[in-house]
């Protein structure tokens, strides 16, 4: 298989080594030739990669025990990308969703659409395309009901449909965004929250960050990236029974966070807009976090009025919090598994980050596809 993959390089693959990377982070044509960043301002985000990456299948590659290069971006090109008004472009992006289509127009738009992204509008709990009046709507589509069962077995669901780009435990506070690139735990979650609102254990304060959140002797930390594509399901859901006791809203940049992306850029969830739910459940620590990403700039928690995504009013650099806990509500919100939670105006990106006993296991296999109800893990 890496004699055929190989073969379809115009270039002699030993004078370029790291091709394999270039060709998974530059997702049209003939992109390999150019540098990621190119590629991506020209495709938007780097939408278009998802199917590239797919259709390649380098994941085949590493099961196979063939390791990739992972060339990581230099700090100019990440500040070049960054430089670029993805903020900008997202918000004019959102309100061109918004536009009302003529009726005439909505069935040749979204069927393009959907041939692009291979949307399955069988599942819609509307398959009428004139039903649809703007992009968003149709981005924000319901499911039936029976489209997605939410299993009962297990203790720990998954929250949406997408890719399992990674999981395991949280080692060193470092989590990993997809094999060999990862991201600080403290940057992506950010100062430790009050023992009031999180119900933590006092913990002696010289213990890093990783050991602060787990509360129960003999418990570990552990992580699950799930990365929706545009044509998936945008709604996300509450992924187990748990208790939402914080919000904490980093407005940040709006880079794509296509798997390829994420192979290329360290910490690239940091970089990103990003919303951080935290609270606890059965076995103590529990947080969901809805990364931003490029036109994905609306992020929305049904239970939060008072969240903004995407505001000019927010600067980079900066957090906002939010306590559900108050004298009146001193439980947070409880949520159920499989509940509605929130939704992403296009794809984008789940971070699971919580703790359990020891012989908690995943039932995943990285790069796997999954829909949102299907099983993550259990005891």
């Amino acid at each position: 298989m890496l004699k055929q993959v190989v073969t379809s390089f115009p270039l002699p693959v030993r004078a370029f080594p790291n091709r394999y990377l270039t060709l998974h982070t530059a997702p049209v044509g003939q992109a390999f030739r150019l540098r990621p960043f190119h590629v991506l301002v020209a495709t938007g985000g780097g939408y278009a990669g998802y199917k590239k990456y797919e259709g390649y299948k380098l994941e085949q590659l590493e099961k196979k025990g063939i390791e990739l290069p992972v060339k990581l971006a230099s700090e100019w090109e990440v500040a070049l990308y960054k430089s670029v008004p993805t903020r900008l472009l997202s918000r004019a992006w959102g309100r061109l969703n918004q536009v009302e289509l003529p009726t005439w127009l909505r069935k040749p738009v979204y069927s393009l659409y959907i041939w692009t992204f291979g949307v399955n509008m069988k599942e819609a709990a509307v398959e009428d395309l004139h039903h649809y009046r703007n992009l968003s709507e149709f981005f924000r589509r319901k499911l039936k009901p029976q489209a997605r069962p939410v299993c009962c077995v297990h203790s720990v669901i998954s929250p949406s449909d997408g890719k399992i780009l990674n999981f395991g435990q949280v080692k060193n506070c470092e989590v990993e965004q997809v094999k060999g690139v990862t991201y600080s735990l403290e940057s992506f979650l950010g100062p430790r929250i009050s023992t009031e609102d999180l119900r933590f254990s006092e913990v002696p304060p010289g213990n890093s960050f990783q050991q602060q959140l787990v509360t129960k002797e003999g418990n570990e930390l552990y992580h699950c990236v799930i990365y929706l594509a545009p044509g998936d399901y945008h709604c996300f859901h509450s992924p187990t029974d748990w208790r939402v006791s914080h919000r904490r809203h980093f407005p940040g940049s709006l880079m794509s966070v296509n798997p390829g992306v994420a192979r290329w850029i360290k910490e690239l969830f940091c970089h990103n807009e990003r919303v951080v739910l935290t609270g606890d459940w059965k076995h103590g620590f529990f947080s969901l976090t809805a990364v931003g990403a490029t036109n994905v700039g609306s992020i929305r928690i049904y239970f939060d009025q008072d969240l903004h995504t995407n505001s000019p009013r927010y600067s980079k650099g900066s957090y906002n919090d939010f306590s559900f806990i108050s004298n009146n509500n001193k439980e947070g919100i409880p949520m159920r598994k499989g509940e509605h939670l929130g939704e992403f105006n296009l794809g984008s990106t789940i971070v699971l980050i919580f703790e359990a006993p020891k012989d908690f296991k995943f039932h995943l296999k990285a790069g796997q596809k999954i829909r949102f109800g299907e099983a993550l893990g259990s005891l």
